[in-house]
């Protein structure tokens, strides 16, 4: 964390001792429990005597500017556990936090007559905290568990400057306008049931979208040799158990009986892969396999959490899995790495972040394979000349990864691709290869997603162009506009052309005034509007006109296909 960083944390969490102070006062017998940074503020959660409403925001927010108006020295220390004990003694929240500090002391902070239990990170003078606001009231629980007391957060954003402050709220108004949910709608690109919660309803323009995800990606996976499988959607239940996610994973599966035993709709690609990878006997020379699949799958998320396409309970995976030795694997590792880079910076993205995760203390296998697997990412990531952090300790205990991801325009990040190393699904599987001196030897597997959840995906890019997706993705390139029904013959010869080369080519068949087509156009977010008059049929042209409102006259169809061409070549 450097200097800004560690100012900015510092700042919000005196913010939260604040807000807290402030509660304390307005609302006492009110019990305080924690109160974390957040990524763009602060939230704390309280045991209220009564429950807060929307309208004790504005006094609260108000108390606070008063008490840091005081501009109270913030002060530390360290004190007994039994003097912990002794200050917060009516607060079993505190109390319960007092016993998980480890040693005899704990850390206190005290600005004017409020202390908090605490480790520090904050400001000298509370005064600096001005540039605030809180946000929302919500439910949660303590220590984020359903079975324990239910409390109230009351959350708030928090920064260095106005302008920042301003910045952001700018951002979240965007966020709001362009959501992808009102887009989804408006676009006629998808759409959700109540009889079918969390599983989008895809209409023909998004489908249309969807499949230009899915050819995309086979695209530039073309140069390296892929076996695109497919495998079913229902496997009994004892593969799960085989693989792991039985024990670990169980609650957010779907179960159906079959016959006489129990299977399971798949929550993951992987074990079917494995299956297909087990056909028959597999030699080195065979290595690396490269099998993908645009697999289905299914969560059962809980209801609270559905949030549109960013959190739904069915979706597809762009998944690659490689079964590699331990030598090829850097070499996959770098292929992987381009694709993503080259796929994101498509959609216009253009701040990439990757991450490698390495050995966590609990883990399986050598030491050895740790420091070739993790060597090899590693490599693999300077031979691209990509720049990454390193998170010590983060990686799965099968093995080390690298996560990516990405900014969008609204300079919110997004996990989406992942590079994971594997030694643990050869093992549950008994997935071996015939070396070359005829020994059986355990491939390395490797998972890898570029765009995560295609669902997801899409969604992030509808917020990410505000709609308006790049011509070469977008589900309808152009619409034709005619200005009266005389030129109806020539819009349809002219539509056939186009389509005939492969653009995706609508006419605007309402009769309604030229005006409202074109306004019609816009909303729809139609990259090309073709408007034709009396005088294109004569001429044998057409007016193209783009989203911002710029008119090209006189324009051949032959010229406008050599530029569909172009923009097409991502």
């Amino acid at each position: 964390m450097d200097d800004k960083q560690q100012y900015l944390h510092n700042l919000r969490h005196t913010a939260a001792h604040v807000i807290a102070q402030a509660v304390l006062q307005l609302y006492p017998g009110t019990k305080i429990t924690i109160g974390p940074v957040t990524e763009t503020g602060f939230f704390y959660d309280f045991l209220p005597t009564q429950s807060f409403k929307e309208e004790d925001l504005v006094k609260i927010e108000t108390r606070m500017r008063e008490i840091i108006a005081k501009n109270y020295k913030m002060t530390g220390k360290q004190i007994s556990k039994d003097e912990a004990r002794k200050l917060w003694a009516d607060n079993p929240f505190k109390l319960e936090l007092i016993e998980g500090i480890p040693g005899d002391m704990v850390g206190a902070y005290t600005q004017g007559e409020f202390t908090d239990l605490c480790r520090g990170g904050h400001l000298e003078y509370i005064g600096e905290v001005q540039h605030f606001k809180l946000t929302s009231i919500s439910g949660s629980y303590w220590r984020a568990n359903r079975d324990g007391q239910a409390l109230q957060r009351i959350t708030g954003i928090a920064f260095a400057t106005q302008a920042d402050m301003d910045d952001y709220l700018k951002r979240l108004e965007d966020a709001e306008k362009y959501d992808h949910r009102r887009l989804g709608k408006e676009l006629e690109l998808f759409s959700f049931h109540d009889e079918a919660p969390g599983m989008p309803f895809f209409l023909s323009k998004g489908l249309t979208l969807f499949n230009g995800l899915v050819d995309y990606m086979r695209k530039i996976r073309g140069p390296v040799d892929y076996q695109e499988i497919r495998t079913p959607l229902i496997l009994n239940e004892q593969l799960w158990k085989t693989s792991g996610h039985y024990d670990h994973y169980k609650e957010n599966m779907y179960f159906t009986k079959i016959d006489e035993g129990f299977s399971c709709v798949k929550p993951m690609n992987c074990p079917g892969s494995v299956l297909v990878y087990k056909e028959r006997p597999r030699s080195y020379r065979e290595l690396p396999l490269r099998l993908s699949e645009f697999g289905y799958v299914h969560r059962h998320e809980l209801s609270g959490t559905l949030h549109g396409l960013f959190r739904v309970r069915a979706f597809i995976q762009d998944d690659q899995h490689i079964y590699a030795t331990i030598d090829q694997l850097g070499g996959e590792v770098e292929r992987l790495l381009a694709m993503a880079s080259r796929l994101y910076k498509a959609f216009e993205f253009n701040k990439i972040i990757f991450m490698l995760s390495t050995r966590p203390e609990k883990s399986m296998g050598s030491d050895e394979m740790w420091e070739k697997s993790t060597g090899a990412l590693q490599s693999a990531l300077e031979r691209n000349n990509i720049a990454y952090t390193i998170e010590e300790g983060d990686g799965a205990f099968y093995g080390p990864k690298i996560d990516i991801k990405i900014e969008d325009a609204m300079g919110r990040l997004w996990q989406c691709g992942t590079v994971q190393v594997d030694f643990n699904l050869a093992i549950n599987f008994d997935a071996t290869y015939i070396a070359a001196d005829q020994s059986r030897q355990r491939p390395v597997v490797v998972h890898s997603v570029i765009y995560g959840s295609l669902e997801r995906f899409i969604g992030v890019i509808l917020e990410h162009f505000k709609g308006r997706l790049p011509f070469w993705i977008s589900p309808v390139q152009a619409r034709i506009l005619a200005i009266s029904e005389k030129q109806a013959d020539y819009a349809q010869a002219a539509a056939a052309t186009l389509r005939a080369a492969g653009l995706r080519v609508e006419i605007d068949n309402s009769g309604d005034q030229i005006s409202a087509q074109i306004r019609r156009a816009q909303l729809d977010k139609i990259p090309w509007m073709l408007v034709i008059g009396q005088k294109e049929v004569d001429q044998n042209t057409v007016t193209l006109r783009d989203l911002e409102g710029k008119q090209e006259f006189g324009q051949t169809l032959a010229g406008l296909l050599s530029r569909a061409k172009a923009l097409m070549e991502v």
